[in-house]
């Protein structure tokens, strides 16, 4: 277990000597005393991330990419290790941490290691005489702040592209889990990664974090989180005309139509809000069904959520952990009182365990609560299992309460008719929509979305294009360019 800043290819005590403690969120133990990363750390990071880029950013395309594929087979080795200290961390089960969570961040190394060499110009048909080129160039030096839910996989998705693309790395693991993003450091160190190439600074966002928001020499910054601390990130940013690439919050509508297939739907729409504990962004924390099926639908519904086994997540019959800080479960829990207030009825769960042995974790029990489509529980993001079930008559209906958030980031529909998926898939105002399943993701498809969601894309070609700009070459061939300025 890594508990210092990895700067310029060395673990290193932050300049200070400051750390901070991470938490097991399963019994509220102190796991580890962790290096804090402040400016001057953060300056210190951003200079061996200067030197190296010359470097790295000219190295020939196919071994940044072999060493992304070194650093996917060194994840999947160490595949055991990696995910226990994932559970540890976060509280995520260890049945998900081990079977989703370390495979996909291998598959995302794997992924962008093969683009490395195959993300290519363009030719410009221009006037005759020229050839005129365009070279997608890296940027620099990249800022990249990643979030406590997701952290293992998280890291994939950011380091990744913008290695591939040739940047190198500046990056703020959340002060809530840093351990496995540490870990991958080393592992990155360990296959050959040049120093300075990769620098982890674990801080808290007032200090390191706002220093690489602030930090003239960052080119890029690429932010995932709230989308109130977003906004203000963007408006930090503009101070030193820094790209800002922002992954924000969600409140992800999940339609039933009165022809979907019941019992797939029920289990995609469990496995969509009460996967982590409900903390994603892509969450399906909005279930809007038809009338018609209101009934039979929640009774499954209900039933499936009172069985899912909460308990240590480091047993891997485990089901759903902790939430993974006691400040954000006060923050869930807040939200049964202001569901109650404003007339919300709890159809499931809606308080923490009566199991002792959970009596010192931050848990609380798959929720479910038919409310307003105009209730602040059904407009703001709680982040946790907490589900609020709407109904609807019409598809125009269904649309209408899917598309009244601010919020633009997943959603999706259950239903057999082929017409209407892509019709409300179309009408969906969202980046990313799922037919009949929810929440599937793939290193080559974009995520990102709309709205308060924020702006830009994760994964995919999109992201190559994110960590890289355009240079227009242009060549005079052979052009007879007659004088502009004739004289005589």
């Amino acid at each position: 277990m890594q508990t210092k800043l990895f700067i310029g290819g060395d673990f290193v005590d932050a300049a200070d000597g400051a750390t901070f403690d991470t938490i097991d969120p399963h019994d509220g133990s102190v796991l580890a005393h962790v290096a804090e990363a402040r400016r001057e750390d953060v300056d210190r990071a951003v200079a061996a991330a200067r030197k190296a880029f010359p470097h790295w950013s000219r190295m020939p395309a196919a071994d940044r990419g072999r060493l992304l594929l070194k650093l996917a087979d060194a994840i999947e080795a160490d595949a055991e290790n990696l995910a226990l200290l994932e559970t540890r961390d976060t509280g995520h089960p260890l049945r998900d941490t081990l079977g989703l969570d370390v495979p996909r961040t291998a598959a995302t190394f794997r992924y962008f290691g093969g683009m490395a060499d195959k993300f290519q110009g363009t030719v410009v048909p221009v006037e005759a005489g020229f050839l005129d080129y365009v070279v997608p160039e890296p940027l620099g030096v990249i800022g990249q702040i990643v979030p406590w839910n997701f952290p293992v996989m998280f890291v994939g998705w950011k380091l990744g592209p913008a290695l591939a693309a040739g940047n190198c790395v500046v990056m703020k693991p959340s002060e809530v889990t840093p351990l496995t993003a540490l870990r991958i450091a080393e592992l990155a160190a360990e296959v050959g990664f040049p120093p300075g190439v990769i620098n982890m600074v674990p801080g808290y966002g007032q200090t390191a974090g706002q220093r690489i928001v602030e930090h003239p020499d960052i080119t890029k910054l690429s932010f995932t989180g709230s989308s109130n601390v977003g906004k203000q990130i963007a408006m930090r940013a503009a101070d030193t005309l820094k790209q800002v690439h922002l992954e924000l919050g969600g409140k992800g509508a999940n339609i039933v139509f009165a022809d979907a297939q019941l019992e797939a739907a029920v289990n995609g729409t469990a496995f969509g809000i009460f996967h982590n504990q409900g903390q994603a962004c892509i969450a399906a924390s909005r279930l809007i069904v038809h009338e018609s099926l209101k009934d039979e639908f929640l009774d499954r519904l209900v039933t499936l959520a009172d069985s899912i086994r909460l308990g240590d997540p480091k047993d891997r019959t485990t089901e759903m952990g902790p939430l993974t800080s006691k400040l954000h479960w006060d923050r869930v829990i807040s939200y049964l009182d202001v569901a109650a207030q404003e007339g919300g009825t709890v159809l499931a769960g809606g308080k923490a365990p009566s199991d002792p042995a959970l009596a010192d974790g931050y848990y609380i029990r798959p929720t479910i609560v038919e409310t307003s489509p105009d209730a602040r529980a059904a407009r703001e993001e709680v982040f946790g299992p907490f589900m609020v079930v709407h109904t609807f008559k019409t598809d125009e209906e269904a649309l209408e309460i899917a598309n009244s958030v601010d919020y633009g980031l997943g959603g999706g529909l259950w239903t057999s008719d082929l017409a209407r998926a892509h019709k409300t898939a179309r009408e969906l105002r969202a980046g990313m929509v799922w037919v009949n399943s929810y929440k599937r993701v793939n290193p080559g498809s974009p995520f990102g979305g709309v709205g308060i969601s924020g702006y830009g894309r994760e994964m995919g070609f999109e992201a190559m294009r994110e960590y890289t700009e355009p240079k227009a070459t242009w060549i005079n061939v052979d052009a007879e360019l007659p004088p502009f300025y004739p004289r005589g």
